[in-house]
């Protein structure tokens, strides 16, 4: 398959007229050769690569912690529609009996789901602070572990991508050393401080769950886990997640988030719920009750609990809210890629990388989506 005349998003992320060609799941060039047994002539569409979500609990009236392949199957086929290619089913806090059923089942899911592919798990809790659970569950919030952790990994050969945790938390430092070979380790539902959170990045942590949410903010004289990202982002290559709605972070926070942390950095995600392409009402999200109303999802107390966002709507939104095309591209593909260690396979167009591919318009409305050489929506 050679798709045609359109402006690609190169492994540069530099907008270029070249065509790329296509054998199997694999993008085999990127160049200027014109012929293949199937062309499609994509004259005044962009395409991009195909958008990652490393951090989604549910969407289409499904979540993660149901444990079917029937809620991960949906969750894939809507977000197909969305422009997403892959992504990662993330847990809540939860027993270590319900995690283990959890992961299994997204394990196996991995070679099913039809729409977007799964790339394995991010286990958000329940490694965290109580004081800064948020919409977890706090009967279930406990120290790292790296004992529990490694049982769980064995148990789902190998299918957690990233895992988080407090570094202020008994035990996180020897937690780190002992599972940062196996998955990256997040900071995350923290009350940690400024030293506390660089002391983290000093262990090797690299990465930050929703940034400014759940966590330390930033002020004059106490600039705790934000100010600590600010400072290290482009020294020590700190990502971090922005939850890109609207509602979590305001625009303004999220230009200077974006300026801050750099073009490879800044990683969009939904952190969306079951209610996510679905309709306003009452929901579970870890054993606790969710309210949503006008799309904003809340607890009874009204502590925010997710999004029912999607990474392409996030994506369209800091472009209008003023950040860098090319930056906000980065940050919904090769950024999230990188954070899980899936670079090598996805998150740019480039020979020898599965072709996971977003055609849009004019106005970036989807006009194709291409799952490993395969075309799963087409709305030409």
């Amino acid at each position: 398959m050679l798709l045609k005349n359109a402006t690609i998003y190169n492994d540069q992320f530099e907008p270029v007229k070249l065509n790329i060609t296509v054998e199997g799941e694999r993008i085999v060039a990127v160049d200027t050769r014109e012929t293949a047994d199937e062309i499609l002539d994509l004259e005044g569409y962009t395409v991009l690569p195909g958008l990652i979500d490393m951090h989604i609990h549910g969407c289409a009236g499904y979540d993660t912690g149901e444990a079917t392949p029937e809620a991960l199957e949906a969750m894939s086929r809507c977000l197909v529609q969305r422009g997403v290619t892959s992504f990662c089913p993330t847990s809540m806090t939860l027993s270590f009996e319900e995690l283990q059923k959890i992961f299994r089942n997204v394990a196996s899911a991995r070679n099913t789901v039809t729409g977007a592919y799964i790339h394995g798990v991010n286990m958000e809790g329940p490694y965290i602070a109580m004081s800064k659970k948020g919409a977890q569950n706090g009967a279930y919030v406990r120290n790292p572990d790296a004992e529990e952790f490694k049982r769980l990994f064995e148990d789902c050969d190998g299918a957690i991508k990233v895992v988080d945790i407090a570094p202020e938390t008994e035990g996180a430092e020897a937690f780190v050393q002992q599972v940062q070979g196996l998955c990256p380790v997040s900071v995350a539902h923290t009350a940690a401080d400024y030293d506390q959170a660089c002391a983290a990045f000093g262990w090797g942590v690299r990465h930050v769950t929703h940034l400014y949410n759940a966590q330390s903010g930033l002020t004059h004289r106490a600039p705790g886990v934000v100010g600590a990202v600010f400072d290290n982002a482009k020294t020590q290559g700190i990502r971090a997640e922005l939850i890109c709605d609207g509602f979590h972070i305001h625009p303004a926070a999220l230009r200077i988030a974006f300026s801050q942390l750099g073009e490879d950095n800044s990683v969009i995600v939904s952190d969306s719920m079951c209610a996510a392409g679905h309709v306003d009402g009452e929901y579970d999200l870890g054993g606790q009750t969710v309210y949503v109303r006008d799309g904003k999802a809340l607890l009874a107390d009204g502590t925010i609990a997710a999004s029912t966002s999607n990474v392409y709507d996030e994506l369209k939104n800091v472009i209008r809210f003023g950040i860098p095309v090319k930056q906000a591209i980065k940050s919904a593909t090769i950024n999230p890629a990188r954070a899980i260690r899936v670079d090598r396979e996805t998150g740019s167009i480039q020979a020898g990388k599965l072709a996971d591919l977003l055609v849009v318009d004019e106005n970036f409305d989807i006009v194709l989506v291409i799952v490993r050489g395969e075309i799963k929506v087409d709305n030409r």
